[in-house]
């Protein structure tokens, strides 16, 4: 009983060491004094427990908050570094940017002229290149600029074709048990024709072919007819449900100009897309490389001439 009174006057009760011996016997009986229930001795070992207990605190205190200064001062040259950093990197992104501001302004369109060769036996299907092209050019959901198709062909002669998803997310396993012969990828994207169809039936204009070889939709123009997706016969066009115009692959043009590669040719892990400008002297030797194999185009028998070119395509793939 006397620990649990002296552990509530420590908690609630403040000593007075000076308290007045000439108090009158009612106030005595009524005080809260700590002296009323211990004997002199008693109360002045408490007394000194209080007061070290007191000092502990108060050192501690004063400790920790030392400690904290102590920290900040000595990380503030460390935040300082970083910060520095930083700002040193998002000055290199900005002079960067500038720089290729400067190359698009100096870009002239009629000393290129881009085609773009695809190597289909290397295309593994992992729908890296579509995803790259959707956040590059903020496609819409479920459209696409590029997408992949996987042809398989079964001992019974017939072929299956499937592209879940555009491949955005790349291709499951076969499912069939039936004996297959061979099976590949092909990527697939808008041809950029010579003789381009779906430039002939716009009836604004909207849609046309650079100097340097791209076909390009001028979605300020357009006025979502939708004649030319009907007209195209690779079905590579669609129409934006945001914009309501006409919308399909650019190469990446607003990349092209400032010397940069299209999104797709970047992204691949396989190098199978290669964009070749066969004005300029480098690109024309590798374009030369491609050609002593056999390259071929989707529907050559429309006039179209594309400017996609498939290496080793088989002749059955429309």
């Amino acid at each position: 009983m006397a620990r649990k009174k002296e552990n509530d006057f420590l908690g609630n009760t403040t000593i007075n060491s000076n308290s007045n011996s000439n108090s009158n016997s009612n106030s005595h009986n009524n005080s809260n004094s700590i002296k009323d229930y211990l004997t002199k001795e008693e109360y002045q070992e408490l007394e000194s427990k209080i007061k070290r207990r007191d000092f502990i605190k108060n050192s501690g205190l004063l400790l920790l908050s030392s400690g904290i200064s102590l920290l900040f001062f000595k990380s503030k040259p460390m935040w300082a570094k970083r910060i520095k950093s930083r700002n040193h990197m998002v000055k290199g992104y900005q002079n960067a940017e500038t720089q290729l501001i400067e190359k698009s302004n100096l870009y002239q369109d009629n000393q290129h002229f881009w085609v773009y060769i695809i190597d289909h036996r290397k295309c593994i299907g992992c729908g890296a290149c579509v995803r790259a092209c959707k956040t590059e050019n903020d496609v819409p959901n479920d459209y696409y600029r590029t997408w992949v198709e996987r042809y398989v062909y079964y001992a019974h002669d017939k072929a299956s074709v499937d592209s879940p998803k555009g491949s955005l997310n790349g291709f499951s396993n076969i499912s069939k048990k039936e004996k297959i012969l061979k099976s590949f990828f092909l990527p697939k994207l808008c041809n950029h024709c010579e003789n381009s169809v779906c430039e002939q039936v716009c009836p604004v204009g909207a849609t046309y072919t650079t100097p340097d070889g791209i076909v390009l939709v001028d979605d300020k123009h357009c006025i979502g007819c939708g004649y030319c997706i009907q007209a195209c016969p690779y079905g590579t066009r669609f129409k934006n449900p945001i914009t309501h115009t006409a919308d399909k692959c650019t190469l990446c043009y607003h990349r092209i100009v400032k010397g940069l590669n299209t999104a797709c040719v970047t992204i691949c892990p396989r190098k199978v897309r290669t964009l070749v400008d066969i004005k300029n002297k480098d690109d024309k030797k590798l374009f030369s490389y491609f050609a002593t194999s056999s390259l071929n185009v989707l529907k050559p028998d429309l006039g179209t001439k594309p400017k996609v070119f498939y290496k080793e395509m088989d002749k059955e793939i429309k």
